[in-house]
């Protein structure tokens, strides 16, 4: 089994906990009287998506769309749009949440095309920030819920090949 090789916990369940109730706290002054729009970024985002959004104490609307750029542990290169949002953005402000960004790739798809929707902003939430993987260097992100090493994480919605979501911490997966 998978398990045995992800006992090492990199961030508690208590840490992201706290974590995201000061990202609900930063990003509800941030947005406060501006028409909010949540779109998450699924798989991995979903758990982190539904924790932010309860922290977030002002009205907004959600939405999920699955882009995927991943292929095990490492980068195609390519980012793929399997599901789009629905929701109109236009005139709105759009804060895009992932579960964690590693290269950048998929962002660097998915803010020109809300910019290109006429959304009044984009911004980026994460709850996991790799930067020493980073290939897209120009890359602005907002909210980051922790910096992490370059290790392969799974746990709080993140897998390994689908598995491994559940864990309610973040784990180093070692293959």
């Amino acid at each position: 089994m998978f398990y045995d090789k992800c006992e090492e916990i990199l961030i508690s369940k208590e840490s992201l906990a706290k974590r995201v109730e000061e990202l609900g706290d930063q990003i509800t002054a941030d947005y406060e009287g501006k028409d909010l729009v949540v779109i998450g970024v699924l798989r991995g985002s979903f758990i982190f998506l539904a924790d932010l959004v309860r922290a977030i104490k002002m009205p907004l609307s959600l939405d999920f769309m699955i882009a995927k750029s991943y292929a095990g542990t490492e980068t195609t290169g390519e980012v793929r749009i399997l599901k789009d949002a629905d929701v109109k953005v236009a005139g709105k402000h759009v804060l895009i949440v992932e579960d964690i960004i590693d290269s950048g790739f998929t962002l660097s798809k998915l803010v020109p095309y809300f910019e290109n929707r006429n959304a009044a902003s984009v911004r980026i939430c994460t709850a996991l920030n790799k930067p020493s993987r980073r290939q897209v260097k120009d890359l602005h992100v907002d909210y980051v819920g922790f910096e992490i090493p370059d290790a392969f994480v799974v746990g709080y919605g993140l897998d390994f090949n689908d598995g491994m979501r559940n864990f309610p911490e973040i784990r180093i997966y070692k293959p």
